[in-house]
């Protein structure tokens, strides 16, 4: 079995154009190296662009020794749980691909924030009852 995402479902890709993840495979995989746990599959947005920029995550910039292309506004990307969460407290987060963001996220994100941005619809729409994990 595989990773899991955050409705207990298989791990979906998050975005290969530009190419995401920690270990750049196109999903929000995590283990031990990934400190920031990049694993909240975000379709980012020019306001979350800026909010990040303003904490210090330039998320624009490229910077190809790390294979980061820099991002616009609509590229999926795999972003850090605090991050986004902080996003989400100051009013300004990004829209969130549920089926894609890896269930390590919510060790630090509470899974009704993420559906509160979920852009995603899973095949079993029952996911999406409000209850709490």
């Amino acid at each position: 079995m595989g990773d899991r995402n955050v409705l207990g479902g298989e791990l979906e890709p998050c975005g290969t154009d530009p190419l995401t993840g920690f270990y750049r495979d196109g999903c929000c995989n995590t283990g031990p190296e990934d400190v920031g746990s990049h694993t909240v599959c975000a379709v980012v947005t020019q306001e979350f662009l800026e909010h990040q920029r303003r904490i210090g995550n330039d998320l624009t910039t490229p910077m190809p020794q790390y294979r980061f292309p820099g991002l616009v506004p609509g590229d999926r990307w795999c972003v850090t749980a605090a991050n986004w969460l902080r996003a989400h407290e100051d009013g300004v987060a990004a829209p969130v691909v549920l089926a894609s963001t890896h269930e390590r996220a919510l060790e630090i994100v509470p899974l009704s924030a993420l559906r509160q941005h979920s852009v995603d619809v899973p095949a079993d729409a029952s996911a999406l009852e409000d209850t709490e994990r």
